[in-house]
């Protein structure tokens, strides 16, 4: 009995840190992106292509200068959820320099009205935005970049590397590069009021019932998808890699993070001594 109890405890530590060295994986810097467009099939590819970072800074415009910071909004839970005046809860995005998303679909025809653009992550998580918000974003919200690149850590809250992707671990990432026209400090500040007024309801973007424009930055971004006549699939669903056998997230090895170093040791130091304990 004392010997299948050791073999169940072992076995499960096994299963248990298998699970979280695979979710390490996946969330993972990416360093480049699958590019294409989707008939209204919502199957056949009409065009594809794939740009690595060092590519698409050489090659396409630039968003960011690698100084100023960019800002998103997290939930407000108290007073007005929407929170017009901009004052509590930015989520610092960093010194980011990035790709224009608008840039990238063109690499592949390009988008129309009625069209959905599909920014995807290396974990199946993804969301959607209108042509209108990629092709012509209101200066409120800004143009949406795929950074890969940040110049300088966020001042509070999540860190997220310096320098070009790996070392900027959270990259490549989905941010708005919103002017300073709705912020008192001139920031440049995404807020959910802004977010109200640019995206339509489908693409907002909510913690529970609070607005939170937070959660539109999408991290270890892998795809860009241009969708004829709009998606249909389901949003909520993850979807999956249109090169499912490709294993791109990338060029180099992510670095563990030191939670999952220390919880591995943990769960293994406790085993062992339950082991001793046993014997």
């Amino acid at each position: 009995m004392m010997i299948m109890q050791k073999r169940l405890i072992w076995m499960l530590l096994t299963l248990l840190c298998a699970g979280m060295l695979a979710g390490a994986a996946s969330a993972a810097p990416t360093t480049e992106l699958h590019v294409a467009k989707i008939a209204e099939d919502g199957v056949t590819i009409i065009d594809e292509t794939t740009v690595d970072y060092r590519w698409m800074e050489e090659n396409l415009p630039v968003l960011g200068d690698g100084v100023t910071h960019y800002y998103h909004q997290g939930p407000v839970f108290e007073g007005d959820k929407w929170d017009p005046q901009e004052t509590t809860n930015f989520k610092d995005r960093g010194a980011v320099k990035g790709t224009n998303v608008r840039d990238l679909a063109d690499l592949v025809g390009g988008a129309e009205p009625g069209d959905e653009i599909m920014i995807r992550a290396a974990d199946g998580y993804h969301v959607e935005f209108a042509y209108e918000n990629v092709y012509e974003p209101d200066p409120r919200q800004g143009p949406m970049g795929i950074c890969w690149y940040n110049g300088a850590e966020a001042g509070a809250g999540e860190r997220q590397g310096c320098g070009y992707v790996p070392d900027y671990y959270t990259g490549m990432r989905l941010v708005f590069f919103a002017d300073d026209s709705t912020n008192e400090e001139g920031l440049h500040v995404y807020g959910n009021w802004d977010m109200h007024e640019t995206l339509p309801d489908s693409a907002q973007h909510f913690y529970d019932l609070y607005p939170s424009t937070g959660g539109l930055t999408v991290k270890w971004i892998d795809e860009v998808r241009v969708y004829s006549g709009g998606f249909s699939g389901e949003r909520g669903a993850l979807a999956s890699s249109l090169n499912p056998t490709e294993v791109k997230a990338t060029t180099e090895a992510a670095k563990t993070p030191l939670p999952l170093v220390v919880t591995l040791a943990a769960a293994l130091g406790a085993a062992a001594l339950h082991a001793r304990r046993e014997t």
